[in-house]
């Protein structure tokens, strides 16, 4: 009896340890499951983060459409986690989108007024802001026009039936082609004459397709165009100077990818690409 009893005891316990030797492993085994898991689930957060594209809206000038395109390209090839989107129009208007509130990352101006307002509004940081380019106003026809146009006077002619101009409030090139018809005492004798744009592209869609037999667009426009010509270039002394102003807006999400892609735009490769398209560079 006393034999059986001993016999029970030493088998009761090697079973214990057998099923807590197989809990420990079952244990062992789901911690190491669960850390492979928390692993795995950090390398594949980390992954995603590390293949997350930063997308930067970039209010820019109409007139720098063709110039833009070919930076996006130049800049999105070197940096793969950047998409550039670009919202042009008129700078008047687009300063009035980042005054309501628009998402915008940088600003890009055809005039120093539209950036000076949302400086002086706190939009726009005065300390990453800059003049980046200048420009020149010119009076384009369509390529295979007729009319013989030299001077602002040359407008007055009869054939001359509608003349295409940008909106002066809100288009940077209406404005400076208002001053100087303003100046050559035109503005009032031709106000039947004139057809306002919502942009200087629209300016120079107009011209194109022969809805106006001239109008008032920048020197690199109509250097893009193969259905418009230069008639004449308007003299600068009748016209404020024309000047590209960049900035950062304060409201973006992404300071730092804005501030890079705004030191590129002031960079040699960048500028040789906007004197490319006829834009000059300040001294």
């Amino acid at each position: 009896m006393h034999k059986l009893i001993k016999s029970s005891t030493v088998f009761v316990l090697v079973i214990s340890i057998i099923l807590l030797l197989s809990g420990c492993g079952t244990k062992q085994q789901l911690d190491s499951n669960v850390g492979s898991a928390d692993q795995n689930g950090s390398s594949s957060h980390t992954s995603s983060k590390t293949a997350e594209t930063i997308e930067l809206t970039i209010s820019a000038a109409a007139s720098l459409t063709d110039a833009l395109k070919e930076i996006q390209h130049s800049y999105e090839s070197t940096h793969t986690g950047i998409k550039l989107n670009f919202n042009f129009g008129g700078s008047g208007a687009l300063e009035k989108q980042i005054e309501q509130g628009a998402p915008s990352d940088l600003f890009l101006s055809a005039s120093t007024k539209n950036m000076k307002s949302l400086v002086d509004q706190q939009l726009i940081d005065t300390k990453r802001q800059k003049t980046w380019l200048t420009n020149q106003l010119v009076v384009v026809i369509p390529s295979d026009g007729t009319i013989n146009l030299g001077s602002m006077t040359d407008l007055t002619k009869e054939e001359v039936k509608k003349v295409a101009i940008g909106i002066p409030e809100s288009v940077p090139a209406g404005k400076y082609a208002q001053e100087a018809l303003t100046k050559a005492k035109l503005w009032d004798s031709l106000q039947s004459k004139l057809v306002q744009a919502k942009d200087v592209r629209q300016v120079l869609q107009y011209v194109e397709t022969g809805n106006a037999d001239v109008g008032f667009v920048y020197k690199t426009d109509a250097l893009t165009s193969q259905k418009a010509k230069i008639a004449f270039e308007v003299d600068s002394k009748t016209y404020s100077p024309v000047e590209y102003p960049i900035g950062i807006v304060k409201a973006s999400k992404h300071i730092q990818e804005a501030e890079d892609f705004y030191a590129y735009l002031q960079s040699q490769e960048s500028l040789n690409i906007m004197a490319k398209y006829g834009f000059t560079i300040p001294k």
